[in-house]
């Protein structure tokens, strides 16, 4: 991190980096944080708390609806990333692989946006026609984040990239008196400001003569494929495409948008049919450049998204759930983002085939790290030793890294074992925790906080004490059953598990295997 720092502050460009977990990103988001306090280091990742996406099983006949719920900090935070590019050039942007989602164009989200100067001339009313048309809701009651109250003279917004700051604007007649800041919990003004520039409150806002053109092109179509579904005498098809399509037309024409608006992102960002959607990378300036962070995951992961997509939405296109150009509304492919992404630095210990091969095997290899610290010593103890077994010897090894004043993590293969040794573990009087992948994010980074301070001394992990775990306290790595050749036990994840004692000078990694394997041997 620490580096891709250096290289920012050297080339003075914006960048995103890119993380491949939420976990991930929001450690670098902290760590650019503090590297960076007075630049715009911002956070983009998926804004869903849970996310169920629409599906037909046709085996059964089920149709299961989208549900989701939207966590508000993030949606302001995606807010406030968009709002940054095209505003400030010395913007650092974390993002997740959500960012090869379509979110609204570029285009229409910088031109619906409007200012406001001290002085000018504009009537309130028409101020606030404009804010409804950005979106925004008129709530005198419940003023919250992308709404807007009228009293009088007075005029209070809380624009949507912000979190605890709102905008009063006061109008003598047709005039703009005077424009303050103010916290919208204590009504204190905070600054007077000159003037203010109004964004969106949704990233898929759309131009009321855009809307009724895409309408047009939307019902085209619909006329075209219930000819289609008729002649095939697909009737219930047909019948349930129409009553769907027709209900999406009268919500948009009614409120400028409907449930699931994002089906029809190809008519109204006015892309023709299998173009890439537009995404945060079109947001980019030219001179922008890409970190992706823990490329041999990461990689993998973008090429992956599009398929899995696109059978769920031709399932749905087949049995009239959506229209065919519902297939548009997806993530970019891997050949379309290798064409968008602008100079990019892969970042990795361990870098995948398809990194190397596009730098043709030459890569930069940093020995000496900021921290100046060596790779930690790695030791090779047998599985069973004069009756006593890994487990007996790891446990010994954790109670002495606690005596220190350390802190260790072990690694098991399957999730029984990692269960019945931290009850062993418990047991013998080791404070001991144990994470796992149905624990969610917010619950891993607080465990992760608890063990740094020292309110348990060990974690036990299958998959996770890998990438982006950064815990300079740990001084013990223990990786059981090290010689199971496997996705657990590749080169690759030994690499990455042995990496995790590289914060702490004192630190050193156990493995336990009868015979050294290929994978070990190389790691």
């Amino acid at each position: 991190t620490f580096t891709m720092a250096k290289v920012i502050e050297a080339v003075q460009r914006p960048a995103l980096i890119l993380a491949h977990n939420k976990t991930l990103a929001a450690q670098l988001y902290g760590e650019f944080k503090s590297f960076f306090p007075d630049n715009a280091v911002e956070y983009f990742v998926s804004y869903y708390d849970y996310y169920m996406p629409e599906a037909y099983v046709p085996r059964t006949d089920t149709y299961i609806e989208k549900e989701s719920s939207i966590n508000e900090a993030i949606d302001r935070m995606r807010h406030s990333a968009t709002r940054a590019i095209l505003e400030r050039d010395d913007v650092i942007i974390v993002a997740s692989v959500s960012c090869i989602y379509g979110i609204g164009s570029v285009e229409t989200y910088s031109a619906m946006t409007f200012e406001l100067t001290q002085g000018e001339a504009r009537d309130p009313r028409q101020v606030a026609a404009d804010l409804v048309a950005l979106q925004y809701k008129r709530n005198d009651q419940a003023f919250g984040r992308g709404t807007f109250r009228m009293k009088g003279d007075t005029m209070d917004v809380w624009p949507v990239h912000q979190e605890d700051r709102a905008w009063k604007i006061s109008f003598f007649g047709d005039e703009v008196e005077a424009i303050t800041e103010f916290d919208p919990l204590t009504g204190k003004q905070t600054r007077p400001m000159e003037k203010i520039k109004v964004y969106a409150n949704s990233h898929y806002v759309t131009p009321r003569p855009t809307l009724n053109q895409a309408v047009e092109s939307i019902k085209e179509e619909l006329r075209q494929t219930l000819a289609i579904m008729t002649q095939k005498g697909k009737l219930l098809e047909a019948q349930r495409l129409e009553q769907r399509t027709q209900f999406d037309i009268e919500m948009m024409m009614a409120t400028g948008s409907c449930a699931g608006i994002e089906n029809y992102s190809r008519y109204l960002t006015g892309r023709r049919a299998g173009e890439p959607p537009p995404t945060l990378f079109e947001y980019l300036p030219d001179n922008a450049m890409i970190f992706v962070d823990e490329s041999h995951q990461t990689i993998p992961q973008i090429g992956a998204m599009f398929r899995g997509d696109f059978n769920r939405k031709f399932t749905l296109s087949e049995f009239g759930f959506r229209l065919p150009s519902c297939l548009d509304n997806r993530p970019l492919k891997f050949d379309e983002w290798e064409k968008m992404r602008p100079q990019t630095v892969h970042v990795s210990a361990t870098p995948g085939p398809w990194e190397l091969n596009q730098t043709g095997g030459v890569f930069t290899e940093q020995i000496i790290r900021p921290t100046h610290l060596i790779d930690p010593p790695v030791e090779i103890r047998p599985v069973y030793k004069d009756n006593a077994n890994q487990v007996d010897d790891c446990i010994h090894e954790v109670k002495e890294t606690a005596k220190r004043g350390y802190r260790s993590l072990v690694t098991t293969l399957t999730k029984k074992m990692a269960e019945q040794l931290t009850e062993h573990m418990t047991e013998m009087g080791v404070r001991v925790r144990y994470m796992h992948s149905d624990i969610d994010t917010i619950e891993r980074i607080e465990i992760i906080r608890d063990l740094r301070l020292g309110k348990f001394d060990c974690l036990i992990g299958i998959n996770l004490l890998r990438e982006g775990l950064d815990i300079p306290e740990c001084a013990f790595v223990g990786i059981l059953d090290a010689d199971k050749e496997g996705f657990l036990r590749s080169e690759t994840s030994l690499i990455q598990t042995i990496g995790r004692a590289a914060r702490n000078s004192e630190a050193r990694v156990v493995l336990y295997a009868d015979h050294i394997t290929g994978s070990m041997e190389r790691a």
